[in-house]
């Protein structure tokens, strides 16, 4: 039975996927929440490819893994309308035209060179100091409203701003916020929505769980044999261990990379990574680009695989378990409390290395300042502001 309700889920082909995720790949601009509302217009109320109590689910299930929420609902749908191969059609096709064009972008920087106080780069740095700061005035008004989820987003920046080791403060702010999750009196469990058939077995779930905690731990111990492997573990980590998506993995990204890519290089590349449709994870491309000691277009494929491999374990391995998993209250708790957290992750990266390091001059902050408001007041898209920052940049300063 269960066999019959995978055959009726999968009833497309990897081509028609593919041929339906590509224009989304090359036009989903304005981040995860904008990559979700299209996703739904696409395959929920044009091609009817699921119904609107099932895409929720989806949804739902992406938001409670770490990860890219709007990759992974992405992957997700691919797997349900043509199995494995749907999967790997619909992440193709969504990520690989952002990734192409970051990469080339840090082999551009490679090749002509990084100037400290090139006006463009000042302007892009402004650009992503707004950017930041928009989402993270976003994420806060809706994961972290009420006083105890303030409280845990507040907690979770001072630890990461007084913490001697980022990154070992990073695992324990987010294991400390699904444990005060547990404690919440203000997340009522949202019902449950209508039965949602997995598209693959147990078996091949937990054997895809085991793949990931495999990989997780083995890769580490392999990073030393050879620069290639110390790439892919820095990405792999970087995708695994981030909940929320979008900008919040930039802080993980600033640890992990640290030491490998220039800190304004990063910090352009992320200017950059706003100007360009897909999912904001793709910005790992320009990080291998650019990348010492291996980078190049090697550095931009190992790296741009190794954080979104873990996305392909967890869809894979969560989805046959979801139904149950979804019922628990202490589970939403525990994510409610993680996402709380993670707004005091990116606040603490607002910090540093964003704003401290983003501006540095009194024009600079002007440049951030109108670009900050052109974001929140005028709703302008963010890759119009970049390329007016880094214009305006190169024009003033």
């Amino acid at each position: 039975m269960a066999d019959e309700a995978r055959a009726r889920i999968r009833e497309g082909t990897a081509a028609e996927v593919l041929l339906a995720f590509l224009p989304l790949g090359f036009t989903s601009f304005g981040g995860p929440v904008a990559h979700l509302g299209f996703f739904r217009t696409a395959f929920v109320e044009r091609r009817r490819w699921l119904t609107d109590e099932a895409y929720a689910d989806l949804v739902a299930l992406c938001q409670f893994m770490p990860g890219p929420a709007s990759s992974q609902v992405g992957m997700a749908i691919g797997l349900r309308r043509a199995g494995l191969s749907g999967l790997f059609a619909a992440w193709t096709a969504f990520t690989l035209p952002s990734a192409i064009a970051l990469a080339a972008f840090g082999l551009l920087l490679g090749t002509v060179g990084v100037a400290e106080g090139a006006g463009w780069l000042l302007g892009l740095k402004a650009a992503a100091v707004a950017v930041v700061a928009h989402a993270l005035l976003g994420m806060a008004g809706s994961l972290a409203a009420t006083r105890e989820r303030a409280t845990i987003a507040a907690a979770a920046t001072a630890a990461m701003l007084l913490a001697p080791d980022p990154s070992v403060a990073m695992l324990l702010v987010i294991a400390a916020g699904a444990l005060a999750g547990l404690l919440l009196r203000d997340v009522a469990p949202a019902e449950p929505a209508a039965h949602l058939p997995a598209p693959v077995s147990r078996t091949v779930g937990v054997a895809a769980l085991v793949l990931f905690l495999v990989f997780l731990f083995g890769l580490p111990l392999a990073a030393h044999l050879a620069p290639p492997l110390d790439l892919l573990d820095r990405a792999y980590r970087a995708g695994a261990l981030v909940f929320g998506g979008g900008h919040v993995v930039l802080p993980l990204l600033e640890g992990e990379f640290a030491g490998m890519v220039d800190e304004s290089a990063f910090l352009a590349g992320y200017g950059a990574a706003q100007a360009v449709p897909g999912p904001l994870f793709t910005f790992a491309a320009f990080l291998g680009a650019v990348a010492e000691p291996f980078g190049g277009p090697a550095g931009a494929a190992v790296a741009l695989v190794g954080i979104f491999l873990p996305s392909l374990f967890l869809v894979l391995g969560v989805m046959p378990f979801w139904e149950d998993l979804r019922r628990a209250a202490l589970a939403r708790r525990m994510l409610a409390g993680v996402n709380a957290a993670v707004v005091g992750l990116l606040a603490a990266a607002f910090h540093d290395p964003v704003f401290t390091r983003g501006v540095g001059s009194a024009e600079a902050l002007v440049l951030a300042i109108a670009a900050f408001v052109a974001l929140r007041q005028w709703a302008v898209s963010p890759w119009i502001v970049v390329i007016l920052s880094g214009a305006a940049g190169w024009a003033l300063l």
